[in-house]
């Protein structure tokens, strides 16, 4: 299966540092918005975006951060490959939980510094109106009709078996490596209690930032907090 992802060299300082950019549910690697966090990001040092399976001209279909674990992991190789001595994964929303989880996976993971922004902390939560939406678009026909015609997000029909494991479950896996967890208090989608989750989870080791007026994933980063990561990540990966 491909997975298409676009890489930019940068023009930071940073040159053994390359940030890979793991996208939301229905977003891509040419979406506006995740372009910008690429234009951002590569002040600091290289940058790798990329396609989950399922979206824009990547091949599959999304399961929706299950199976993306492995896209992640395909990309942070091919990004050690292009010869940095160091790799950290910025990921938003469904993304964000792919990163949690990506670098529970093992000590091999291959990244020296994760943040995930706007993630869940546990599977199957329907408490708000853009969830339950999500999940009809996930979970019924017509829902994944709208998925692929409407929002270019070719949706698996399979349910998880297995489940994987959560976010919340993945957090203390993630130790020694860096962990910053981000979330805006007007997020729509997950409310304060799932970043508190994670950041209780990650104990000493994950650092928590609660952003006022901020909403959900890529869309709502503003450029000041984007530069803030950046300077969070230079500092502690490696």
């Amino acid at each position: 299966m491909a997975i298409d992802s676009v890489y930019e060299p940068g023009a930071g300082r940073f040159g053994d540092l390359v940030f890979v950019v793991a996208h939301g549910f229905t977003g891509d690697a040419d979406r506006p918005h995740v372009r910008r966090v690429a234009r951002v990001l590569a002040r600091y040092g290289g940058v790798v975006t990329f396609s989950f399976r399922g979206h824009g001209a990547s091949g599959g279909r999304s399961t929706v951060g299950d199976r993306e674990v492995l896209d992640l992991a395909a990309v942070v190789g091919w990004a050690r490959g292009l010869g940095y001595a160091r790799v950290a994964t910025v990921g938003f929303s469904m993304g964000g939980s792919v990163v949690l989880r990506h670098a529970a996976s093992s000590r091999d993971a291959g990244v020296d510094a994760v943040v995930s922004v706007s993630a869940p902390a546990r599977w199957f939560y329907r408490g708000t109106a853009p969830m339950r939406r999500l999940h009809w678009l996930v979970t019924r026909p017509s829902g994944r009709l709208v998925g692929r015609y409407g929002l270019r997000t070719r949706i698996h029909h399979r349910q998880w078996d297995p489940v994987p494991l959560s976010p919340v479950e993945a957090v203390p896996r993630i130790a020694p490596t860096p962990l910053l967890i981000v979330h805006g208090d007007r997020d729509g989608y997950f409310p304060l209690d799932h970043p508190r989750m994670l950041a209780a989870a990650a104990g000493e080791h994950g650092e928590l930032w609660v952003e006022a007026g901020m909403g959900h994933a890529e869309n709502a980063a503003p450029e000041p907090l984007l530069g803030r990561i950046a300077d969070w990540v230079v500092a502690r990966a490696g």
